[in-house]
């Protein structure tokens, strides 16, 4: 693997540049902590002298990672106010993610052994 390898991937309806050793954020995934996972929808892939293009994927190509856990995301505080009726609601949401952490970029015979 080259060190400026990186791959567009995409999931939870999301896009993400990803390389090896990024941690990124993504929706919540049906995954405990320490399990790996693969990402198999990978839309571009840069080895650092040849760029591949899916259409829409790339087939027989994956990127790896580990789940490191669950996080939360910021608070998001929202207000309705009505002065005319003398109405005020205020409520607020704080969305969950998976943080993963990429392992490996290619394909399945590329993966780390480990």
């Amino acid at each position: 693997m080259n060190a400026n390898m990186y791959a567009i991937i995409k999931t939870g309806g999301k896009q993400f540049r990803v390389a090896v050793g990024d941690v990124i954020d993504v929706e919540l995934l049906d995954s405990d902590a320490g399990k790996d996972i693969e990402f198999a929808d990978v839309l571009f892939a840069h080895d650092g002298s040849e760029a591949r293009i899916g259409k829409p994927g790339i087939p027989n190509f994956h990127v790896f990672g580990e789940v490191i856990g669950q996080v939360s995301g910021e608070k998001i505080t929202t207000l309705k106010y009505k002065r005319s009726h003398n109405q005020c609601r205020k409520w607020g949401h704080r969305q969950k993610y998976t943080r993963v952490k990429i392992t490996g970029i290619g394909s399945k015979s590329h993966k780390k052994d480990k």
